[in-house]
């Protein structure tokens, strides 16, 4: 656990700071003849570019022309000599070996054969006394001894050249794994952060500090690594739910896929529905709690960390983020502002008042105000009254909680209290028609 804010034995760790030892290895594959200084301007390549364009070719700069070019290869050792000393501008190309088919390994896709004469003579030093990023990487990850490369499959076409500066320094390549895209949601291409501001969910889930993340979108830290894992790997048999102890045992690269993963923002929702569905509901209430206060803010007395964790066992369940929380369970804080007008038109009859003074008497009389108690009474009214349990409870509902959602409804009445429940029916009957 090193780096720029934690020294350590591989520092220095940035590349501003690392430009003599970039330039010490160019040299030296110079010096072993597998490199070589190169005179070209910008003018004189976008010349050949251009001209091979019109001729419907390529302009590749290797082993078929480089002798043709403002090159050490091409110049004598004086002349080579002369231009540097002289300040000329040059960078540093690497020689390309060509008369060999390349054989590399990769964890994820396997073997693969490159032919070495296609390739081009990479810059590796650039004019500016900076290297280019392949140097720069294969140098630092050679002198931190770093045994696996693990990166995007957009850097395949880099893995010929980095091997052979392995070969070239004399040094073991690490173990190579190139990932897999993950693709947009619909359509084709890698996911970019304009899709996740397009259907509204969080791409960079690195970046909480300055943008909106998966954090500040509600999601668990181990919901977020058990979906990415998912993106691409499998474990071989139909498990999707892992701790991090669990993952870390079943994953391998080798069951990594060698196509993309497209990105579902709804499958990443049910993940955080999962965990959430795991954490204990007292660990829930202290999360939610904030969220409550910025709604209410000071907060009534009954609303007490016992009370918000009864409330939290009632609604998770419906519930994919602790935000969903507020949304799903207002109701067991303050009564109804309004009600449903659908619900309104469809529930509410000319006998509904009348119904519903007689359950308020239920509730009034009830002796142990608690859910099993209620729905006893309720429904032996109900059933001695001759009414429909329809005619009764939908009505109550929506007087009670303002809609025709939410959990059991006996648990409502028993959580906001025999007052309370009497009070929604009252006051609904005196604002509704």
């Amino acid at each position: 656990d090193e780096g720029p804010g934690k020294e350590g034995k591989y520092g220095p760790y940035r590349q501003s700071e690392r430009k003599d030892i970039y330039k010490k290895y160019a040299e030296q594959l110079v010096e072993n003849g597998k490199a070589y200084y190169a005179f070209d301007t910008a003018e004189t390549l976008d010349f050949h570019r251009k001209d091979h364009e019109e001729k419907g070719k390529t302009f590749i700069y290797n082993w078929h022309n480089r002798k043709k070019l403002s090159n050490s290869l091409a110049l004598s050792p004086e002349e080579t000599r002369a231009k540097i000393e002289a300040g000329e501008e040059h960078v540093i190309r690497f020689k390309t070996p060509h008369e060999e088919t390349m054989h590399l390994s990769d964890q994820i896709r396997g073997n693969i054969e490159i032919d070495a004469s296609l390739l081009d003579d990479k810059v590796l030093f650039k004019s500016d006394g900076m290297p280019t990023y392949h140097l720069a990487n294969v140098v630092d990850d050679h002198l931190m001894e770093i045994t696996h490369v693990i990166r995007g499959e957009e850097w395949l076409p880099s893995l010929a050249l980095h091997c052979q500066l392995y070969d070239a320094f004399g040094w073991t390549p690490p173990v190579f794994a190139h990932l897999p895209l993950i693709m947009k949601p619909t359509g084709k291409g890698k996911l970019s952060k304009r899709d996740g501001d397009k259907m509204g969910f969080p791409v960079f889930p690195l970046s909480w500090e300055s943008s909106s993340g998966y954090r500040e979108a509600g999601y668990f830290p181990e919901a977020v690594v058990n979906f990415l894992a998912m993106l691409g790997w499998n474990p071989g048999d139909d498990r999707e739910m892992f701790t991090l102890t669990e993952l870390i045992e079943a994953f391998s690269l080798e069951r990594v896929h060698n196509s993309g993963a497209r990105f579902d923002p709804e499958k990443t929702r049910w993940y955080n529905h999962q965990y959430l569905q795991q954490k204990p509901d007292d660990v829930l209430a202290t999360l939610f709690m904030p969220l409550l206060q910025e709604q209410m803010g000071s907060l009534p007395e009954y609303v007490d960390h016992q009370y918000v964790t009864s409330v939290v066992s009632l609604v998770k369940e419906r519930a994919d983020f602790v935000n969903d929380f507020w949304e799903l369970s207002s109701y067991f804080f303050s009564r109804p502002e309004s009600y449903d007008e659908k619900a309104v038109k469809k529930q509410w009859k000319d006998h509904t008042p009348g119904i519903l003074k007689e359950v308020s008497g239920i509730l009034s009389n009830i002796k142990n105000y608690d859910s099993a108690s209620i729905e006893e009474g309720v429904k032996q009214w109900i059933t001695e009254s001759g009414k429909s349990f329809g005619m009764v409870m939908a009505p109550l509902r929506l007087v009670i909680v303002g809609g025709l959602k939410g959990p059991h409804l006996f648990d409502i009445l028993a959580l906001i209290g025999r007052e309370e429940s009497v009070e929604r029916i009252k006051v609904a009957i005196e604002q509704l028609p």
